[in-house]
């Protein structure tokens, strides 16, 4: 069954060559833990983020000498890069000059109005987007004193006050954050923020914790949000190696239908009905397919209770059955057995079986449609 998430309506900026707004696909992006310093050290994390899907990188730029790597690390990544801009005016103009595709400023901490005009008309001279990245724990100390708490409200006119700034300076490329760790906040500011602009909204839970406990605190926020039409770029902020950042974004707009890329493995969490050991057996079959970007469903049941129904809805589908013997499924359909064989080499193998017939075929096709043209 495909959704009916019905899209916010906003205009569309450009962050590099990534159109980013309605209507354009909902970008994936997530963030260097690497010394920026270091580029090489950077690059190499940058393309490891890009492997995974991504679609935008943020790099810290603290300091003048980050700023300085960073024109070498925009000319050799695979993917826009977006310069993260704290507290130094300066390092943003840098960065911009440096060939930047946006700069995420945090307003509570970038400094006066002249100066937010100085980092615009570096913008607007390097066609540079920007993101103004309102968070919960920084906002500006007159919003504090005016709200005593970091609310909902209170982020909501941070981010007004400086979409202004940026449209009275003739600036139109830029997206909005109002992010916390708190889930019910970070909903409660985008949905209020929504009402009152058509500006594109990067969303995310920020520090959201480690692994497991961020992949479900994410989950839940970012999951409402989408499913309510709000967020045009996310980013699933976790303590652990970026490129899990990317991986629970897909499973999360996967889970949703509504950017499906890689293979979705539809399993049984087992019991004692198990005619093989599902739980190791799909562990080793993700990992084995987690190079694939083409969208695939692959089901792994355990045994004939829901085994052929989701066999039949899925690529490849895999059925326990008795005495070492199991069903296999292509395309639906009960194609063969698999009898004391190794499951994993078995799907895998088909995986990639399917995937380059499917390739072919698309080639065949392309061609005919060039030599009928």
């Amino acid at each position: 069954m495909k959704n009916n998430i019905k899209r916010r309506k906003t205009r569309v900026i450009n962050v590099g060559d990534v159109l980013v707004g309605y209507n354009n696909t909902i970008s994936v992006q997530s963030m260097t833990n690497t010394n920026t310093k270091d580029s090489f050290a950077t690059i190499s994390q940058i393309e490891k983020i890009a492997d995974a899907g991504a679609d935008l990188v943020r790099v810290s730029c603290p300091d003048r000498e980050s700023t300085k790597s960073l024109k070498t690390i925009v000319k050799n990544s695979p993917v826009p890069i977006i310069a993260d801009i704290h507290f130094h005016y300066k390092r943003a103009i840098e960065a911009a000059d440096a060939g930047a595709a946006c700069l995420r400023i945090n307003p509570g901490n970038i400094g006066s109005l002249e100066r937010i005009k100085e980092v615009i008309n570096a913008a607007k001279n390097n066609n540079c987007s920007m993101r103004i990245g309102v968070n919960a724990g920084s906002l500006e100390r007159r919003i504090l004193d005016k709200y005593r708490e970091p609310n909902a409200d209170a982020m909501v006119e941070s981010a007004l006050f400086h979409s202004q700034i940026l449209n009275e300076n003739d600036f139109h490329n830029f997206k909005i954050s109002v992010k916390a760790s708190d889930v019910f906040l970070t909903i409660d500011a985008y949905k209020k923020l929504a009402e009152k602009t058509d500006a594109p909204f990067h969303i995310g839970i920020t520090e959201a914790g480690g692994l497991r406990a961020g992949t479900v605190k994410s989950s839940t926020g970012l999951g409402y949000l989408l499913l309510n039409g709000i967020g045009d770029t996310i980013r699933v902020s976790l303590s652990a190696d970026p490129v899990e950042e990317v991986r629970v974004a897909f499973d999360l707009l996967k889970a949703l239908d509504i950017r499906n890329r890689g293979v979705k493995v539809i399993s049984c969490p087992s019991c004692s009905r198990q005619q093989f050991d599902v739980i190791s057996t799909v562990s080793e079959i993700e990992k084995r397919l987690s190079h694939i970007n083409q969208s695939l469903t692959v089901s792994i049941i355990g045994c004939v209770v829901n085994g052929p129904g989701e066999a039949k809805t899925a690529d490849i589908g895999l059925t326990g059955g008795g005495k070492n013997t199991h069903q296999v499924y292509i395309s639906g359909v009960a194609n063969h057995r698999l009898k004391d064989k190794d499951i994993v080499e078995h799907i895998v193998d088909l995986v990639e079986k399917y995937i380059a017939d499917i390739n072919e075929n698309t080639n065949t096709c392309n061609e005919e449609k060039q030599l009928i043209a």
